[in-house]
């Protein structure tokens, strides 16, 4: 994969949580757009807070929609897992939604309502969950047999309650392999107790003296976490990102909230 590839894939990887499974020939199969793919939000106890998401159906039959919420856990390879149980600090018992099935006709757009309602005197963290949108159709492919259809797409909530806020910090640099490319990364620890996430542009030079202005992957790190987080071309004009050569220096700072991380660090693999 090209460096302009692997820039795509893990600038994107943050934006929200998306599994599918494949149709049989003939099936509409899922066939829902989702706005927006996630909420961060801030929150008080003791009061609710009602948030929209908007479903538009673009299939060619009327969908069906099973709507439901889960917690999820997040790899060090930022695949997201999904579990029905409820977590040990589970949230989801604050989460009220409108409706669990959902028909919505070709083209249509649905505005489904949730809540979320903290408990009075719930303490300063993050309340975490998915809101899971999971398609109902079925196929006939023959005689009187029917094949489930579809996949579901989680959409990642982030409430922080009172000054629940996070912690950045870099605690090391390194060269990894990703996808078959030198890849430079931060290894980033969060010691708050609310999630962030690393912004900003840096400057990079690589072994040719090849400059090209840099970015971190929007990836969440949770509280009480590290996690690798990849520093990336930036793409300038939709031109492919320039091929690079390590070993690499990256100078500049990064940001989270009003913080500052300065970096300034030799990447070799």
């Amino acid at each position: 994969m090209r460096i302009a590839s692997l820039t795509r894939l893990l600038l994107a990887a943050g934006a929200g949580a998306l599994t599918l499974q494949a149709a049989p020939a003939g099936a509409q199969g899922f066939a829902a757009y989702i706005t927006p793919p996630r909420f961060e939000l801030r929150l008080n106890a003791g009061e609710a807070s009602r948030q929209v998401v908007e479903i538009q159906h673009a299939g060619l039959q009327k969908g069906s929609y099973r709507l439901y919420t889960n917690d999820w856990s997040l790899r060090a390879d930022q695949s997201v897992d999904f579990s029905d149980a409820l977590a040990p600090d589970s949230c989801r018992p604050w989460v009220a939604i409108e409706r669990r099935e959902l028909t919505i006709e070709p083209g249509a757009r649905y505005r489904y309502r949730f809540e979320i309602t903290p408990p009075p005197g719930t303490p300063a963290r993050e309340c975490r969950f998915a809101l899971m949108i999971e398609g109902l159709d079925t196929t006939r492919v023959q005689g009187d047999l029917n094949f489930p259809v579809g996949g579901r797409i989680g959409v990642i909530v982030y409430a922080s309650i009172g000054d629940a806020a996070p912690q950045l910090a870099i605690t090391g640099t390194r060269v990894v392999t990703v996808q078959g490319q030198p890849t430079a990364v931060v290894d980033v620890r969060n010691s708050g107790n609310a999630h962030g996430r690393l912004e900003g542009f840096v400057n990079g030079t690589d072994a040719l003296g090849t400059r090209v202005e840099m970015a971190p992957a929007d990836l969440p790190i949770l509280p009480g976490e590290t996690r690798a987080v990849a520093i990336l071309p930036v793409p300038e004009n939709g031109k492919p990102a320039p091929e690079l050569r390590f070993p690499l220096t990256v100078k500049g700072q990064l940001e989270w909230g009003k913080n500052r991380l300065p970096l300034d660090a030799r990447f070799a693999p």
